[in-house]
C-alpha cells in the first residue's frame, strides 16, 4: 500500500486506502472502509465499516464519518464537523438497521463544526457554513448557514460567492475560472469555459 498511515492511526485488516492518501495519528480507519487517492485524514479522524471516500478528499481533524456515509471526490470535511447517521438515536434501543444514507456530492465543502442530519443529499460543489445544521437536501452549488440550515446563495466550483438571486432566471461568470453560471427553475449549473 502506497500511502502514509502514522504509526498511532489504527487501520483494521480489511481497509482499502488508495495511493498517495495520508492517515494522520489517533485516526481509526474500520476493515469495510473504501477510502480513494489523494485522500487527506486529519488527527483523530474515524471512519465507519459502510463508508466510502472518494479521491483528492480533506477530512480535518476530529470528524467522524459513521456507516452510511458517501463522499464524492474532492469533499472537503471542516474541523470537528459532525455526521449522525440515526435520526431518533437513544442508547437503550438498538437502531442499527435504521441507519439512513447520507451521500456528500463531488467537491462540496462541509464548514467547522457544522453537522449534516442523517438521510440528506449534499449537492456538487455546494458550500455549508461554519456551525450550520443541514436537515434537508442542498442544491448544487448552494450556499447554506443558520441553524437550521438555508439557503442563502450560490457558491462557484472554484469556492466563491457568485451574485446570482436565490431563484428566477440569471447567468453571471466566474472571474476566477471564467466558467459561466445559469441560474433557472433546474438550479445552478455550470458551462465551463473552454480551455
Amino acid at each position: 500500500m502506497s500511502c502514509f498511515v502514522d504509526p498511532n492511526a489504527v487501520v483494521d485488516e480489511g481497509a482499502q486506502i488508495g495511493e498517495g492518501s495520508r492517515v494522520w495519528h489517533f485516526a481509526h480507519i474500520c476493515a469495510g472502509a473504501v477510502i480513494g487517492r489523494d485522500v487527506s485524514l486529519g488527527q483523530g479522524v474515524f471512519v465507519g465499516n459502510k463508508v466510502v471516500i472518494g479521491d483528492r478528499c480533506k477530512i480535518q481533524n476530529n470528524v467522524s464519518i459513521y456507516d452510511n456515509i458517501t463522499l464524492e471526490d474532492g469533499v472537503f470535511c471542516g474541523p470537528s464537523m459532525v455526521f449522525t447517521n440515526v435520526y431518533n438515536p437513544r442508547a437503550l434501543i438498538e437502531r442499527k438497521s435504521e441507519y439512513r444514507d447520507t451521500l456528500v456530492r463531488k467537491g462540496a465543502t462541509l464548514g467547522a463544526n457544522c453537522t449534516i442530519v442523517c438521510g440528506v443529499t449534499v449537492g456538487r460543489f455546494a458550500f455549508v457554513a461554519a456551525g450550520a445544521v443541514v436537515t434537508g437536501d442542498v442544491p448544487d452549488y448552494a450556499l447554506m448557514a443558520g441553524v437550521p440550515a438555508r439557503h442563502i446563495g450560490w457558491m462557484s466550483a472554484f469556492g466563491e460567492r457568485l451574485e446570482l438571486p436565490l431563484t428566477g432566471n440569471a447567468e453571471t461568470v466566474c472571474p476566477h475560472t471564467g466558467d459561466r453560471y445559469a441560474l433557472s427553475d433546474h438550479g445552478l449549473e455550470c458551462m465551463e469555459a473552454s480551455k
